[in-house]
């Protein structure tokens, strides 16, 4: 067998195999026979056949199960023999074959890049140095009670903190709001909506406008719809609501006392802020593990350039797409404006695409040679932390990788995730302020 290796480009290389006729006709010859045990033809018993009549009745089955074997197998050796790492299948051209001549054909193959590892050991990152306060606890403890908080209806102005009920019907450039946006019709009219008169609630500018009015009060108001607002259609433009105001309710959170504890499961209020303390503790912890990490990779994609498969970065393109249209599915988000935004999500998945990419290489090779490796229990808890974050029973969440064809990349995520831990210990801490 005679190869050669042209490279076409980086990462893509084209391998030319040539086999003389010699080993062409023994492996028709070998095809023959194995045809030829489970020939049946009328006038003989199965598998007793005459070798030239089978090879006239089943020339072309006899053919393709040749050029399978022959392909196949020459292939795999002319790989292996040159040592190359395959990524993905080879798109393969006949160029000759047939019995009695010599065999030749062409692959294409993407490869992996070739590149020297750098130093992963002692990557530089800030860690800043950062307890649990009581303002950290005051704010914890105020969430707590914030999930059970009433709201009781006042005969007073509102004010900052209440929340107002309402009727409001929107316009914009002199139009219902659903003309511009027919997705959107929740902000062209709704009753007895709830508003609470802070700068984040509905539409910024939005309620602030509302703050001094009574029950039964009309007010006008103008808001400035943000550049990056939901709804494309809307972004930057000036809208205007005519805004009802029935009723004024103020909040009323629950005393921080046993009672408020015991809702959450703690025996009282001492093993509730024992729990919060702990769990802020835990929180901040994972936030400085990933600066550290996001630090890490970071000096370590800048210590090395290469190269990288264009099918590898397209595939971690579409990956990252199917990530932001779930995510955006899942939190009600609708199809028809996920389609009008495809280009701003496909531009958000391949931003970062490349370097993910680079870092997947770095970390197969540092894994390799720390001999890191993936059990199937590894996979498997991995699954379960994902179903967990995406709040989706495990057995589905696996059936949806598994329709993917993505069943691989809980391996490699677990994979990912050793050799970060590998780096994250081994890397030289300075204090101060994280540098990403």
């Amino acid at each position: 067998m005679n190869v050669s290796v042209e490279t076409l480009a980086p990462c893509k290389k084209l391998v030319r195999v040539e086999l003389d006729a010699a080993a062409v006709d023994l492996v028709f010859d070998a095809a023959t026979k194995e045809i030829q045990k489970q020939a049946v033809l009328p006038g003989f018993r199965p598998g007793k056949a005459p070798r030239d009549l089978v090879a006239k009745k089943y020339a072309a089955e006899i053919k393709e199960e040749a050029k399978r074997k022959l392909i196949g197998e020459n292939y795999r050796k002319a790989i292996e023999e040159n040592k190359l790492h395959v990524l993905g299948y080879p798109d393969i051209e006949e160029v000759q074959f047939e019995r009695g001549q010599p065999l030749q054909f062409t692959a294409t193959i993407e490869t992996a890049p070739e590149f020297q590892v750098p130093e992963y050991k002692g990557l530089p990152a800030q860690l800043q140095s950062k307890t649990v306060t009581e303002a950290d606890m005051t704010r914890a403890l105020d969430m707590l009670r914030e999930q059970h908080v009433k709201f009781e209806t006042v005969a007073r102005s509102l004010a900052g903190g209440d929340v107002a009920v309402v009727n409001y019907t929107g316009a914009c450039d002199g139009q219902p709001i659903s003309e511009l946006a027919p997705a959107a019709k929740g902000l062209t009219e709704q009753k007895n909506f709830w508003v609470e008169t802070t700068d984040s609630s509905f539409i910024p500018g939005f309620a602030a406008q509302l703050i001094g009015a009574q029950a039964g009060e009309k007010r006008t108001v103008n808001v400035d719809f943000p550049a990056d607002f939901v709804t494309p259609q809307l972004q930057g433009k000036k809208g205007v609501y005519e805004v009802e105001v029935l009723e004024v309710k103020s909040k009323v959170l629950p005393a921080l006392d046993d009672e408020l504890a015991k809702k959450y499961g703690a025996e009282n209020l001492e093993k509730l802020k024992a729990g919060v303390q702990q769990d802020l503790e835990n929180e901040l912890k994972y936030s400085q593990s990933k600066a550290v990490r996001s630090q890490v990779v970071r000096a370590l994609l800048g210590r090395v350039n290469f190269d990288l498969p264009e099918s590898a970065v397209a595939a971690e393109t579409r990956n990252a797409v199917y990530d932001i249209v779930r995510q955006n599915t899942q939190r009600g988000v609708g199809r028809d404006l996920i389609e009008q935004q495809k280009d701003e999500i496909y531009s958000a998945a391949a931003g970062g695409a490349k370097d993910r990419v680079k870092l997947a290489f770095l970390v197969q090779r540092i894994a390799e040679q720390e001999k890191i490796t993936v059990t199937q229990e590894d996979a498997l808890k991995r699954a379960q932390q994902l179903a967990a974050a995406y709040q989706m029973p495990l057995d589905q969440f696996i059936k949806d990788l598994q329709k993917r064809n993505a069943v691989n990349e809980l391996y490699e995520q677990s994979l990912h995730e050793k050799v970060m831990d590998l780096l994250e210990k081994n890397a030289v801490l300075s204090e101060g302020a994280p540098t990403t």
